[in-house]
Formats: structure tokens, C-alpha cells, sequence
């Protein structure tokens, strides 16, 4: 069942009680990597491991995520730059522990491609902070195979 979550905005990213962040570049420029992130939510799955499927919603004001093992999350977008900054905010999911919860993109050219940063804010009990604190590598290690797939999808296009 989906629970509604704390309604966020982007200043959370600087206040959530915990906040994970991975970077790495990308061969890929930063259009062409905003564009996978941001605008081609159809081929998500193809590339960021976990995802099943994904969609815009609200006209584009919003997105539905469905992971592989039945968690699914009804976010709203916050920041879309082209080539810079994507973020948004989970509104309602079925995961449990979770209070509120905010992805923050940032892009930056580096050299011919791109410094992708993800930064991960979220609130929940101390049991949820210890967990995703403990999952922190596996979170790390998903998002090295992603960017990794999504670089070799983007070279191949």
C-alpha cells in the first residue's frame, strides 16, 4: 500500500538527516546524459539497475518508478535544467521506514563529457537511516554498473 510522504523541497538536500552522494564522469556530453536521465524515462530500465519500468506522469510534471522487486515511487520533478541539474521528489511509495526522500542530478562538463553527481536525501527512524546507511555500498556499487551501462548505451547511439 503507498503511504504519502513528507512534501520536500530542494534546500532539503542540504538539511535531510542523511545523504548519500556518488560521482563519477561519463564519456558521454552532458545533453546527451540530462536527456537519458530526464526525457527518456521509457528506456530507464535499460540502464540503471533495479529499475523495471518508468514513465512520465502529470504532462511531464512528474514520474512513476517501479524498482524490479515490487517497490514503486509517484515522484514530483523539482529542478529540470537541460544538461545540469534533474531532481525530484518522492511523494507517495510502498517502501516502508521512509518519511521523506529526494534525488538531486547534477552535471557538469568535464573535459569532452560529463561529472555526474548523484546525491541521495532522505529522512526515516533511526532503524531506516542505519539500513540505507549499511546499504550505502550496494547504492554505490548500482550506481558504478548504471552510469557504466548508460555511457556504453549513449557511445553506441
Amino acid at each position: 500500500m503507498a503511504r504519502r510522504l513528507r512534501t520536500v523541497e530542494l534546500d532539503f538536500t542540504a538539511s535531510a538527516p542523511l545523504r548519500l552522494v556518488f560521482a563519477t564522469e561519463l564519456a558521454a556530453p552532458p545533453g546527451a546524459v540530462y536527456a537519458a536521465l530526464a526525457e527518456e524515462l521509457a528506456d530507464l530500465s535499460s540502464w540503471f539497475t533495479g529499475v523495471s519500468r518508468a514513465a512520465h506522469t502529470r504532462g511531464g510534471a512528474g514520474r512513476e518508478v517501479w524498482l524490479t522487486g515490487g517497490t514503486r515511487f509517484a515522484e514530483t520533478i523539482l529542478a529540470a535544467e537541460p544538461a545540469a541539474h534533474y531532481a525530484y521528489r518522492v511523494d507517495t511509495t510502498n517502501a516502508p521506514g521512509v518519511r521523506a526522500l529526494l534525488e538531486d542530478w547534477r552535471l557538469t562538463p568535464a573535459g569532452g563529457g560529463t561529472r555526474l553527481r548523484w546525491l541521495f536525501a532522505a529522512d526515516g527512524p533511526a532503524p531506516f537511516r542505519l539500513l540505507l546507511t549499511l546499504a550505502r555500498p550496494g547504492l554505490g556499487r548500482a550506481f558504478r554498473q548504471s552510469t557504466r551501462a548508460l555511457d556504453r548505451r549513449l557511445a553506441r547511439s
